[in-house]
């Protein structure tokens, strides 16, 4: 069964310390973030940067500590041709930030 939105929600702002710092990421507002995590509806493109940021997340959190999987998401990554990963996240590039994930944890080099 999957995971409703608004336990993703409330993960994903436990995980990256607000719920103000999970809306700036997905470049929402905190209001829409607080509706979200109460239950209230979201779009399909905005349901899916949330299932791609957690899996994002999540993934960095194996090889980070919080902070540094912050920082990895806000950087410029050379294996995503130094474009920010959370970039990516909002476009939906679910392939190119797992590739780059995976290179960070065998120590690629782009």
């Amino acid at each position: 069964m999957p995971v409703a939105t608004a336990e993703k929600i409330t993960a994903l702002s436990h995980d990256l310390g607000s719920q103000r710092r999970l809306a700036d990421l997905l470049g929402v507002s905190p209001a829409q973030i607080t509706r979200w995590r109460r239950g209230g509806g979201i779009d399909l493109a905005n349901a899916e940067r949330v299932d791609l940021l957690e899996l994002v997340v999540a993934s960095l959190l194996r090889l980070y500590p919080a902070e540094a999987a912050e920082q990895w998401l806000q950087g410029f990554n050379p294996h995503l041709g130094d474009r920010r990963p959370i970039d990516l996240v909002r476009a939906g590039r679910a392939q190119e930030l797992l590739g780059a994930i995976a290179a960070e944890r065998s120590g690629g080099f782009a």
